[in-house]
């Protein structure tokens, strides 16, 4: 049994421990709003720019001439993935859900014959899949001094894979990331960037538009755009998710301190009154003694 002692530097060390993730927990909800209002008024322009893209590839279709970023290389055999985690901890499953989803991922290709790159963005993220499949690793973007994610940080990713394209080192690019939907639900997402893939736009959206000098040449020009406009849109998801996961953890983190610090008190009340107790027999019985 602790001794009093010891019980109370643990319900000193416990209050410590809730002050620290109250602190992290307000923190985390002051910037949650700035991510989530920049993640939220980036996909009015994400999905108008891919419905306009997938206009243009519409009638495009599968002509030889169209950008290889469209039409791919012809085959299916090199895959990158690209896995975005945050570059801190605490904050819940975020970072664990988007490895897990990226693990399973590699496994089935590799279980298909394919061969897997991988390029992690973010610190987690290439800690949680060092292990496994480290062997396939090669790059990593490092985020630890960015403050606020930037279209310049997106462009920045977007280079390295195109570079990596042009080289003709993959076949297949698909980024893992978490779309925010709100401080409790963060959604592990895959999404392909290369070759690209766009939701058919309907008719009436397609016939607004007379494109001058012409489609290929357009695509030609907005589809390495479209890349860096994804990944940016992935990190402001990402941005987002990782507040609110943290927001949510440390909230329960602050919940969970509190009934530790009752219980401890409870016992430690306990452990007092049984001490005093004994002390009132020891007295009694000895002036009962003389």
């Amino acid at each position: 049994m602790p001794s009093l002692k010891d019980l109370k530097n643990r319900i000193a060390s416990v209050k410590s421990t809730r002050k620290i993730t109250k602190a992290m927990q307000m923190v985390a909800a002051a910037k949650l709003r700035r991510a989530q209002d920049a993640a939220e008024a980036s996909r009015p322009y994400t999905e108008r720019f891919n419905a306009v893209m997938a206009g243009l590839a519409a009638s495009v279709g599968g002509s030889e001439s169209a950008p290889k970023l469209l039409s791919g290389t012809g085959r299916d055999k090199v895959h990158l993935l690209v896995v975005m985690t945050a570059e801190r901890g605490l904050c819940g499953g975020f970072n664990g859900n988007i490895a897990k989803l990226a693990k399973t991922h590699a496994r089935d290709l590799l279980a298909a014959g394919k061969t897997v790159k991988i390029l992690t963005v973010g610190k987690k993220g290439r800690d949680a899949l060092r292990r496994d499949l480290g062997a396939h690793f090669v790059g990593h973007v490092d985020l630890t001094e960015v403050k606020r994610v930037g279209y310049a940080d997106a462009q920045g990713i977007a280079k390295d894979v195109l570079t990596r394209f042009d080289a003709e080192e993959f076949d297949v690019a698909t980024m893992f990331f978490a779309r925010f939907e709100n401080v409790v639900v963060q959604h592990p997402t895959a999404q392909q960037i290369i070759p690209a893939k766009f939701e058919q736009a309907d008719d009436a959206a397609a016939t607004l538009y007379d494109y001058e000098p012409g489609e290929e040449e357009i695509l030609a020009d907005l589809l390495p755009r479209g890349v860096a406009t994804a990944i940016f849109s992935a990190l402001l998801e990402n941005a987002a998710s990782e507040q609110g996961a943290r927001m949510s953890a440390m909230d329960n983190a602050t919940r969970n301190a509190g009934e530790m610090i009752d219980k401890l008190t409870i016992e430690f009340n306990r452990s007092r009154q049984a001490v005093i107790t004994n002390e009132l027999i020891e007295i009694i019985s000895g002036a009962e003694a003389l």
